[in-house]
C-alpha cells in the first residue's frame, strides 16, 4: 500500500508528511511536488519523493499505481486549480487507485467566495470520474492573519472590510493532521467533512485577543470595499490583485467562513487550537 501526497512541498503538505509518518510507515509514503529543495528536505525524513509539475501532465500520468491511496492537496495557483486537479484525477482514474482525499474549501458547492468555483468544479469532477473519494473542506488557516497580527504589534490598530463576519479558522498543522488520519483510514465512501475551528471569531474579537496577548490596546476599524481596494493599491498591489483580496474580505463579511461543525476536532480526537493559542505562538 502506497500513500501518495500531491502538493507535499507546500506549507500544508510538509505538515501532512510529518503527521502521516505517525500513521503509516515512512517507506510507504510518496511525496510529490515541484520544489526540489523541499523535496530534498522530505527525502531526509525517510519518505520517497518525486518531482512533478502540473503544467506538464506527462510528469503526473506515470506516477500512480493501482491501489494507491492519494491525497490531492489543492493547488496554490488560483485560476489554474481546476485544470491542474483534473490532470491528477485523470491519472488516478487511469491507474485504478484505491481512492482520493481532496482538500477543498468550506461549503464549496454553495459558497459565494471567489475561491469556491474551482473547488466546486473539482468535487463535481471527482464524482463524475467514478473514483472512490473523500472530501475535506478546509476553512481558513489562522496563519492567514499573521500580517494583521504584525500590524497590530507595530501600530496598535487593524482595519479591513471583514466587518462582523466570523471565521472558523484553525492552524495548518490541525488540518494537516486530519488529512493524514483520513488518508490512512478512509473508506472513500464519498463522505464530505466540513473542517474548521471549534469556534468562529470576528475581527473585533481578533483585535481584542491580540491586545490580550500583547498586553496593550488594539483597535479594529471596519472599512468599506472601495476603501479596502484603494488601500491595497496604495500598498503596491495591482488593481486585479487588490480587487481579488477585497472580494475575499467581502465574502468573509457575508459569512463565507463562519461554519462551525466540529468535524475537525472529531477527526483529531482533540480540540482544535484556539485563536489565542495561535497568537501566543506568534508573539
Amino acid at each position: 500500500m502506497r500513500y501518495v501526497v500531491f502538493g507535499a512541498t507546500g506549507q500544508l503538505g510538509s505538515f501532512v508528511i510529518d503527521s502521516l509518518k505517525k500513521e503509516v510507515p515512512a517507506e510507504s509514503i510518496l511525496a510529490l511536488g515541484r520544489n526540489e529543495d523541499a523535496l530534498s528536505d522530505l527525502a531526509a525524513k525517510g519518505v520517497t519523493v518525486g518531482k512533478i509539475d502540473y503544467k506538464t501532465p506527462t510528469t503526473v500520468s506515470g506516477v500512480l499505481k493501482a491501489g494507491d491511496r492519494v491525497l490531492l492537496i489543492s493547488s496554490s495557483e488560483v485560476g489554474q486549480r481546476f485544470p491542474q486537479h483534473s490532470t491528477v484525477i485523470q491519472a488516478a482514474k487511469d491507474a485504478g487507485v484505491a481512492g482520493i482525499v481532496y482538500t477543498s474549501l468550506t461549503s464549496a458547492t454553495t459558497s459565494k467566495s471567489v475561491l469556491a468555483s474551482e473547488h466546486k468544479a473539482t468535487e463535481e469532477l471527482l464524482a463524475e470520474a467514478g473514483i472512490p473519494f473523500t472530501v475535506l473542506r478546509n476553512n481558513w488557516y489562522t496563519e492567514n492573519h499573521i500580517q494583521d497580527f504584525q500590524q497590530a504589534v507595530a501600530t496598535g490598530a487593524i482595519s479591513n472590510n471583514y466587518g462582523s463576519g466570523k471565521i472558523a479558522s484553525a492552524p495548518r498543522k490541525d488540518y494537516a493532521e486530519a488529512a493524514a488520519k483520513v488518508l490512512a483510514t478512509s473508506d472513500f465512501s464519498g463522505e464530505v467533512f466540513e473542517l474548521g475551528g471549534d469556534s468562529a471569531w470576528d475581527y473585533a474579537e481578533f483585535a481584542a485577543t491580540v491586545g490580550e496577548v500583547l498586553g496593550k490596546s488594539v483597535d479594529y476599524t471596519e472599512i468599506g470595499d472601495e476603501e479596502q481596494q484603494s488601500l491595497l493599491e496604495g500598498f503596491g498591489l495591482d488593481q486585479g490583485t487588490a480587487g481579488f483580496v477585497t472580494a475575499l474580505g467581502t465574502g468573509i463579511r457575508e459569512g463565507a467562513l463562519d461554519l462551525v461543525t466540529g468535524d475537525l476536532s472529531k477527526i483529531l480526537g482533540r480540540a482544535t487550537e484556539t485563536l489565542k493559542e495561535s497568537l501566543q505562538g506568534w508573539a
